[in-house]
């Protein structure tokens, strides 16, 4: 999709190829490029379960699977259903948390934890990127992202249900998950609570600040990244839409149309192991960030 503004941008970045000689790929790295080159201030990237699908790890409603399949999201993601059946949901949890620590990041979450070293490291210019993720897999953190704001919890931190103490996450990596896939949930050594993963379950707030501070972050950008995501899951979604509501750009990256494709200053179809580790070679090359 190559909207207007996507090709008055073209024009303002002064390149000397000519449009017919770049890839699809290729110019919309180069615009993107230029977009968060010219623009001084704090990069806002927006990922979503898409980027983390690409390192294998299911969406939530693709982890309702084989065993899962004929649990309806409300068994297995409330406090209710924690309540009312602890050794069922705490077992879906082991077993999703396995599952992402086997799994690795990719080349966009690698590609993004570098565009953030460089642009942070040009302190003179007055660049840094904030990550924030709706993701739970803490893939960011491992490819060495610093700075990320996690809207929906960690499946890398777990708690206790009665007082929120903190619970060592090894031990549920080594937890065996039985055929009918029920853990119970270890007892809080500090209260004896039931322990619950430290995920945001269905009827549960946000936490507050991280979400206030992504809103601060979308409302005084520089410009901002959204990285495989629908745009449609609230209040995330509201994100990039403060941010074109103050005509700061707004690049998607996203290998199908979403809803927010045709409001964006750049809909590159790409996905984001591909699109992002372009992006980085372009920040990189003279001229670019």
């Amino acid at each position: 999709m190559h909207t207007h503004a996507h090709n008055v941008l073209w024009r303002e970045c002064g390149n000397v190829e000519s449009e017919s000689s770049l890839t699809a790929v290729s110019r919309d790295a180069e615009v993107a490029a230029a977009i968060v080159a010219r623009r001084d201030g704090l990069l806002v990237v927006l990922s979503g379960a898409g980027m983390s699908q690409e390192s294998g790890v299911p969406t939530f409603r693709d982890a309702q699977t084989g065993l899962w399949a004929r649990y309806d999201p409300l068994e297995l993601a409330t406090p209710e259903a924690f309540r009312t059946h602890p050794a069922r949901v705490f077992g879906w949890y082991v077993w999703r948390y396995q599952l992402v620590q086997r799994a690795q990041p990719n080349a966009g979450h690698y590609a993004l934890a570098t565009i953030q070293r460089a642009l942070d490291g040009a302190g003179a210019a007055g660049q840094s990127v904030l990550v924030v993720t709706q993701n739970v897999d803490g893939l960011h953190q491992r490819a060495g992202t610093t700075d990320v704001v996690e809207l929906h919890g960690s499946l890398q931190s777990f708690r206790c249900l009665g007082a929120g103490h903190p619970y060592d996450a090894t031990a549920i990596g080594e937890m065996a998950v039985p055929p009918d896939g029920e853990v119970d949930p270890p007892a809080c050594p500090a209260c004896g609570s039931p322990v619950r993963p430290g995920v945001v379950w269905f009827g549960e707030m946000l936490p507050q600040a991280s979400l206030e501070r992504a809103y601060r972050a979308a409302r005084a950008c520089a410009a901002m990244l959204v990285v495989g995501t629908s745009g449609v899951v609230y209040p995330a979604a509201a994100l990039p839409e403060i941010a074109l509501s103050r005509a700061i750009p707004v690049i998607e990256i996203s290998p199908e149309p979403t809803a927010l494709s045709p409001h964006v200053t750049l809909s590159w179809r790409a996905t984001s192991g591909m699109a992002l580790p372009l992006l980085e070679r372009a920040l990189a090359a003279p001229g670019g960030a």
